[in-house]
């Protein structure tokens, strides 16, 4: 029972984490939008990366945790 737990905590900890760090980077974007509209491609730019990143790091948790976590492995 012990393991489901720990498994439901560490799946939550990889979607929570990046899912923070998405919303933080909209959240600054938008406000960095509202001050120099003109500069959106590089806004643009710099939020996409920085969601590509988390989210690729939200999926490499997730494939370790599945790793470690896998029956019989």
């Amino acid at each position: 029972m012990s393991g489901n737990i720990t498994l439901v905590l560490v799946f939550a900890m990889c979607v929570l984490g990046p899912s923070g760090v998405i919303a933080a980077a909209v959240y600054a974007s938008i406000n960095a939008l509202g001050r120099n509209p003109s500069a959106a491609p590089k806004i643009f730019t710099a939020m996409t990366l920085t969601m590509v990143f988390a989210e690729a790091l939200a999926i490499i948790g997730l494939l370790i945790t599945f790793q470690i976590y896998s029956p019989g492995g």
